[in-house]
């Protein structure tokens, strides 16, 4: 008998700026599990005891100053924590960014992933994007793709046309380059599958609109946020969606808003 679980999944830009956003949408979405990127601060300084009272006591972090940060919220207990790969790095070195932690939820295995930004095609920051990629490939290979498997987080990839506002333009460009796009498929071709659009095949939805050129109110957004399941959580998966309203939770709106799954 499995249990009914909803996982959701939020960049939020910063913990400390957007805590009272994160409060709200805890209250209003209820999710079991909530998938935290970018929360930008370190683990002592982490809400950790306001989080708890909020009803969600079992956490995972992993943070660090200014930059990148991810934790796991649950009302359930997480088993087997892991904070980061546990495959080593494809040139041996050490990496210090805080952007992958897992845990089991319930008896499902999730992955919470800030994958890095890229800068621009050809910039070193576009290799470590694809180097980081290959690594959850790797990380991935070490089960077994019949297992209840959760990825989730902030991508920064928009996979298809309809993941962003115009596909001629921003073609070739950052998040949408045809190299990030076939590491990106080479990691779901584990056995991952994008929970929204095996749902919703035809529709056009966003995560992430740019603070900048006023991205937001021309809605020229991306599908970067995503929540892939192997098949056996892809056959209990029986809603899949975005948060749109927390995109205009003013003042200091997260550039992102939460995607989340239901699985019966």
């Amino acid at each position: 008998m499995t249990t009914p679980l909803r996982i959701a999944s939020w960049n939020v830009n910063s913990l400390r700026v957007r805590f009272e956003h994160v409060l709200r949408y805890l209250e209003q979405a209820q999710p079991d599990v909530l998938c935290l990127q970018e929360t930008k601060v370190e683990d002592h300084k982490f809400p950790a005891e306001a989080l708890a009272a909020a009803g969600y006591p079992h956490q995972l972090i992993s943070g660090q100053k200014t930059y990148n940060g991810v934790a796991i919220l649950s009302k359930h207990p997480l088993v087997d924590p892991q904070l980061g790969f546990t495959v080593p790095h494809p040139a041996g070195l050490d990496d210090e960014q805080r952007r992958m932690v897992a845990a089991t939820v319930s008896g499902v295995r999730v992955f919470c992933c800030y994958v890095p930004m890229g800068t621009a095609p050809g910039h070193a920051k576009f290799t470590y994007k694809l180097q980081w990629l290959a690594r959850l490939r790797g990380e991935l290979n070490q089960l077994a793709a019949t297992e209840p498997v959760l990825v989730c987080g902030d991508l920064n990839v928009a996979l298809g046309e309809l993941d962003t506002w115009d596909a001629v333009s921003t073609d070739g460009s950052i998040l949408c380059h045809p190299h990030e796009r076939m590491v990106l498929r080479k990691v779901m071709d584990w056995g991952l599958h994008d929970a929204f659009r095996a749902l919703h095949p035809d529709e056009r939805t966003y995560s992430w609109w740019d603070y900048r050129g006023g991205a937001y109110p021309r809605n020229r957004g991306f599908r970067i946020d995503y929540v892939l399941l192997s098949k056996p959580l892809l056959e209990r998966c029986v809603a899949s969606r975005t948060w749109a309203d927390t995109r205009a939770w003013e003042p200091t709106a997260s550039d992102h808003i939460p995607a989340s799954v239901d699985l019966s």
